[in-house]
């Protein structure tokens, strides 16, 4: 703990490393290398880095016949217009014929800050996640990131990886610490209940353990960074042994982490949960630790959340 990184950062020194070893990494971006830090890559392997313009649409096209060609490209621009813009081309281009493209969206979610409503995107993650073939993976911090890029670029198959614009704690930095596309990271055990988390909220909820701790109430802490597939072994495994949960996430509460593993566990082995997050209502702008406090994304929140869980066990 100690460092912040934001998470695009440490995206864009993973892809200039592996991009000089792999030569059939390329990259896209939509006009916005330096803010998603593909200027990066771009610095190292000028020649397999093409800036598509405004015109993320296109992008995707393009992206998809280079994969055809043996290539793996990575394409990045911001969330609200990776997901969002081109959500067709996603979807009919890349994903219905299972091609091989990484895109790598970066300011998703409500620490965009200042930028407003209109490019914080809270949505991402459940537009990609029901796209069928799509991988979605939200990583907690730099190490989370890095050890996420290097998967992806080994793995065959399209993905989406959220990432952000604010500086974050470094959580991962430990020896013992892998990563495996699908598999969650129990971080804290504990036996009362189970916080489960992704992205920057990872951070939040270890946060949150020194005050439930202080109150005597014993939480184990996951971290599911990879949205889809989901680690479904241990999500039943949590409920089973806790007999609550809470989500925990910076995006909306309807159709990201919360819904995923309510998914689940409704049809596994229901039990209590409790949603925090984004509460279906647009974000504005103002600093980013400021939006998450306005928007209940804080320790704090997840207590009371934790509290009500718990109270409703059986």
């Amino acid at each position: 703990m100690g460092k912040k990184i934001a998470t695009r950062e440490a995206y864009g020194k993973a892809l200039a490393e592996i991009g000089q070893v792999n030569k059939n990494i390329v990259v896209l971006d939509a006009d916005l290398s330096k803010s998603t830090k593909t200027a990066d890559f771009k610095n190292v392997c000028e020649d397999r880095f093409i800036n598509m313009g405004i015109a993320e649409g296109n992008m995707m096209s393009v992206a998809a016949g280079l994969s055809t060609c043996g290539k793996i490209p990575f394409v990045s621009t911001f969330a609200m217009f990776a997901a969002g813009r081109a959500f067709e081309q996603i979807r009919n281009s890349i994903c219905y014929p299972k091609l091989n493209v990484k895109i790598c969206a970066t300011h998703a979610g409500l620490t965009v800050g200042e930028d407003g409503a209109s490019h914080q995107a809270i949505e991402d993650l459940s537009l990609m996640r029901s796209i069928p073939n799509m991988t979605v993976i939200s990583p907690s911090d730099s190490v989370e990131t890095e050890a996420a890029i290097k998967a992806v670029a080994e793995y065959n198959g399209p993905c989406y990886v959220r990432l952000g614009r604010a500086a974050v704690n470094v959580i991962n930095d430990n020896p013992e610490y892998s990563f495996v596309i699908g598999k969650g990271v129990t971080l804290k055990e504990g036996n009362d209940v189970t916080i489960i988390a992704n992205g920057i909220m990872v951070d939040v909820a270890l946060e949150a353990i020194g005050i439930l701790e202080s109150e005597g109430i014993n939480a184990r802490v996951i971290n599911i960074h990879t949205l889809k597939p989901i680690d479904s072994e241990l999500l039943v495994k949590a409920a089973k042994e806790t007999g609550a949960l809470v989500t925990v996430e910076e995006h909306n509460v309807i159709g990201g982490l919360g819904s995923a593993v309510s998914e689940v566990l409704a049809e596994t082995y229901p039990v209590p949960i409790v949603k925090v997050g984004v509460k279906d209502t647009f974000g504005e702008s103002g600093k980013p630790e400021e939006l998450l406090k306005v928007y209940g994304l804080t320790s704090e929140e997840i207590v009371k959340a934790v509290k009500k869980s718990i109270s409703l066990k059986r």
